[in-house]
């Protein structure tokens, strides 16, 4: 199982991140909660050691948690981190979802609807 996948650029950024909040061998979580427009939304925090549930990635160097709960909602996302003339910006695309707000960062699964939340 893939369970998440952190693509070169996305791993780049996450450690030149980890490195400047003074956490250079940190991980990298990657949760669902519910909430958002349309139930749930997506969680990526800094993490000094992983929890007694979290599956254990790496990723170009980069370690990265999934909660083994959330896994099945998280199998074969991608993450990857996207620049433009705007700036940058981190994008997931997970093929588990069904629906999502126009924003990106809500969606529900075809067997996890979460609970919406007034946009």
């Amino acid at each position: 199982m893939s369970t998440v996948i952190l693509t070169e650029a996305a791993a780049y950024e996450v450690k030149d991140m980890m490195g400047s909040n003074g956490m250079p061998d940190g991980y990298l979580k990657v949760s669902v909660k519910g909430g958002g427009c349309t139930g749930l939304s997506y969680g990526m925090s800094a993490e000094e050691e992983p929890s007694e549930n979290d599956m254990e990635l790496e990723f170009y160097g980069v370690k990265v948690l999934v909660d083994k709960e959330d896994a099945p909602i998280l199998n074969g996302t991608t993450i990857d981190f996207k620049t433009s003339l705007m700036g940058g910006g981190f994008s997931i695309e997970n093929p588990n979802a069904i629906a999502s707000c126009g924003c990106g960062s809500s969606f529900k699964t075809k067997t996890v609807t979460g609970t919406p939340e007034n946009c």
